[in-house]
């Protein structure tokens, strides 16, 4: 595609996310002034899809923050983007109040939408279709034909060799004549076979052994995006650099003007508030901005009314009191009983803001910027002159020239010579004290005198910081669940899927900890556990949570700590040590593994030494040392979470996602992912259906050991003649033992007694006796009716 194009095509693709962006921004505000709501239904439709409106948009800005390379235009749309991500953050944190629990369905939604929770595939058109069809079949019938002679063909060496066995017996010279000629010419063809394509991997026209050659349409992708990269890191080296030169150009060319300027204007201020007032203002304080104030917030117009009011709002306030005071007692109880009746409204955005602020600078700025000569589209020159002209203003007027003391002793000098009879300086009322609120005690720095260089050796010496696996999201692979809703409908809650689960960890770990104004505004989530069997991929989410967002990996788990920093002294020591690094090289996690043991109801007496419980007394003081401001998580990972006490365990992790065994849909993925993983060929002989179904039960543990187990380097090689049987999965698998119904059981129950758990349940039999209360009245009134008639 041409450069022009590519612009054009994602610049259009701005302006029309930012269209939908508009749009949506007028629905929520409706929904701010609208009346509150009552049904919960109701309530819930209108969250999902907001929240599935702002995931489009997301992901259109994500596409064009990594596809444009004007470095302006990615500030703004970054800008945007923590917005959005933000607001889909407060989203979901209402929509886990609203439900009580974490995993919600919206297929009902997708479906009203015209949406699909996968890759949107290209729609064919009739020609392009039959022309699919024509060729298949072609190569179906060529097949069939190409078999049909290979049957004749052996068929006819049959009948060779059958002829051949009923001849004479042959001399031996000549027996031993016709098997040198065979042997000879086997060991020649495969030594001219050999030779040959050693000679085409010199000439470098054909690959060597082992090596997976990519299509000539990805290497050029990979190009592209390499050379897109590189575009941007130039253009924002350029910007970084011209953000200096021009504020120092505008500083040298415009800088006595600007003073002049200000001094201008704001003497101008003076005489027009006294022509409008009758006396000077007073000049704003330092600690309200100065003469940035005059300019921001009054007019003439609005100084009169000041003095004018001020009068006036004495004389009436003595007077409302009482009125006021009789009329607060009267409607106290009316209030109440109406914000009893209100219901549910949404509420109160951090994050709008942000994304209205976005959309004006891209509706004042960008949208109907001409850009046709900034081919290679780099920096706008203006645009960086016009916001370093401010800096350059405030400079001059605070810092450099101090024009605010000038323009302060003019003023007083003014009030002087014109208002002598008023210049009397009035005596000020004693200023009131504050109060001195308690002073927090601040903690101790243990590590006063150490580098955080040396803090890092000395963890990663003991084990404490550990280098994560280079596992992306999405290797945890599993299917949506399209029947969530149909389900929760007829009262039956449905096992989360594992796309649930990956959707969460994206939620509660990778946005809010790779954005620092996400994580400060954002609903604030401090630990997260993630509880579920052996085997279901616990650990690999929290390496793929540290890989997308290039966090520090600490290990803080009861068997890595064991023996390491002994006493409280030590403990202490251990704490301050990995949260001061933590905090100072964040994003970080702090992975707790086998996080049952630090809250075990009783340690056992094999475990007594390890002293399992540590961190318990400490884990409290912990949470509330990680501020807003700090993008640390707590990770704790659990395969029996019933073994430790409920209250204590609860309180410790602020989200808790159930992670359960893989569903037929992703038992059927994983399968067919796996074994392409290990080298296998998928053939109509592997019946992928029947095995993810027999295989219900096992974990992504036990399919991935599985399909190693069998696709060992010899079975590769046999794969061209021997095509993979379900079958061959089934023995490797039949050696361990599966997730049986009532360890899922277990953790149903145990799930259902932490306090998410308790309040769904609760609301379920709310839910419950309305809806039998109004089959009963639906009953009476039938019954009336019956009797009315007779």
């Amino acid at each position: 595609m041409p450069a022009r194009c590519w612009c054009s095509t994602y610049n259009k693709m701005w302006v029309d996310t930012h269209e939908d962006l508009e749009y949506l921004l007028k629905q929520e505000i409706n929904a701010q002034v609208a009346k509150p709501q009552t049904d919960r239904v109701i309530i819930f439709q209108m969250l999902v899809t907001f929240y599935v409106k702002y995931v489009q948009i997301f992901r259109s800005m994500e596409v064009l923050y990594d596809q444009i390379v004007h470095p302006q235009k990615r500030r703004v749309i970054h800008h945007v983007l923590d917005g959005v991500m933000g607001r889909i953050l407060e989203l979901k944190n209402e929509m886990v109040k609203l439900e009580f629990s974490e995993y919600h369905y919206c297929d009902d939604v997708l479906q009203d939408l015209k949406l699909t929770p996968k890759r949107v595939v290209k729609v064919l058109t009739l020609e392009e279709a039959i022309q699919v069809i024509q060729i298949s079949e072609r190569a179906r019938q060529g097949r069939l034909r190409a078999k049909f002679m290979l049957e004749i063909r052996m068929q006819e060496e049959k009948d060779r060799l059958s002829k051949y066995r009923a001849a004479i017996t042959l001399a031996p010279e000549i027996a031993a004549t016709r098997i040198q000629k065979v042997w000879r010419g086997y060991t020649g063809r495969k030594i001219a076979k050999k030779e040959r394509a050693e000679e085409m991997i010199f000439i470098e026209m054909a690959p060597p052994p082992n090596f997976e050659q990519l299509s000539p349409a990805h290497l050029q992708a990979q190009k592209t995006v390499l050379q897109r990269h590189v575009v941007q890191e130039v253009h924002e080296v350029e910007y970084q650099e011209a953000l200096i030169t021009l504020k120092e150009q505008v500083r040298a060319v415009e800088g006595m003007d600007i003073k002049e300027t200000l001094q201008d204007q704001i003497r101008q201020w003076f005489i027009e508030c006294r022509n409008t007032t009758g006396r000077f203002p007073n000049f704003p304080d330092a600690e309200k901005g100065g003469s940035a104030a005059i300019f921001a917030t009054k007019t003439p117009e609005e100084v009169l009314q000041e003095f004018v009011t001020q009068g006036e709002k004495k004389k009436k306030k003595k007077e409302k009191k009482d009125k006021n005071e009789k009329k607060k007692k009267k409607k106290k109880g009316k209030a109440n009983k109406e914000e009893e009746e209100d219901g549910w409204k949404i509420a109160e955005s951090h994050f709008l803001p942000t994304i209205k602020e976005g959309q004006n600078t891209f509706e004042v700025t960008w949208k109907n910027r001409n850009e046709d000569t900034n081919f290679s589209q780099k920096y706008v020159t203006e645009l960086i002159k016009e916001e370093k002209r401010k800096e350059v203003e405030e400079e001059i007027r605070v810092q450099v020239l101090k024009v605010d003391e000038l323009m302060r002793q003019e003023l007083k000098n003014l009030k002087l010579a014109v208002d002598r009879d008023k210049g009397s300086k009035k005596k000020g009322g004693k200023k009131k004290k504050a109060k001195k609120g308690k002073k927090k005690k601040k903690e101790k720095d243990l590590t006063l005198h150490r580098t955080i260089n040396s803090l890092y050796e000395e963890l990663i010496r003991e084990g404490l910081l550990i280098r994560p696996r280079n596992v992306r999201l999405s290797d945890f692979i599993g299917e949506y669940n399209y029947l969530g809703t149909t389900l929760r409908q007829t009262d039956i809650e449905p096992m989360p899927s594992l796309s649930d689960v990956r959707q969460l960890i994206s939620l509660y770990g990778i946005l809010p900890l790779g954005s620092q104004a996400v994580h400060e505004k954002a609903p604030l989530v401090k630990s997260l556990l993630l509880a579920g069997p052996s085997g279901v991929g616990k650990k690999m989410l929290v390496h793929a949570l540290c890989t997308e967002t290039g966090a520090n990996l600490f290990n803080l788990s009861p068997h890595n700590t064991a023996g390491k920093y002994p006493g409280k002294i030590g403990l202490k020591m251990m704490i301050h040590m990995v949260f001061k690094v933590a905090r100072m090289l964040q994003p970080s996690v702090v992975w707790i593994d086998n996080a049952e043991k630090v809250f075990y109801k009783k340690v056992p007496k094999m475990e007594k030494e390890l002293e399992p419980k540590r961190l318990k007394k400490s884990f409290p003081k912990i949470l509330k040392s990680i501020k807003a401001e700090d993008r640390v998580l707590i990770v704790g990972t659990s395969q029996r979470p019933f073994d430790a006490e409920l209250k204590t365990f609860c309180r410790g992790f602020q989200k808790i996602v159930l992670i359960p065994r893989p569903d037929y849909t992703s038992r059927f993925v994983l399968w067919r992912n796996f074994i392409q993983q290990n080298g296998g060929i998928l053939t109509t002989s592997l019946d992928l259906s029947s095995l993810a179904k027999v295989t219900d039960g096992y974990t992504q543990g036990h399919l991935s050991q599985a399909a190693k187990y069998v696709l060992t380097e010899q079975r590769i090689k046999q794969l061209h003649t021997k095509p993979l049987t379900a079958v061959e999965f089934i023995t490797p698998l039949a050696r361990q033992d599966p997730v049986f119904k009532e360890e899922e059981e277990t953790f149903k129950d145990w799930y259902a007694k932490t306090s998410l758990g308790k309040k769904r349940a609760r609301a379920a039999k709310e839910q419950g006796s309305d809806k039998g209360k109004e089959k009963g009245k639906k009953g009476k009134k039938e019954k009336k009716k019956g009797k009315k008639k007779k």
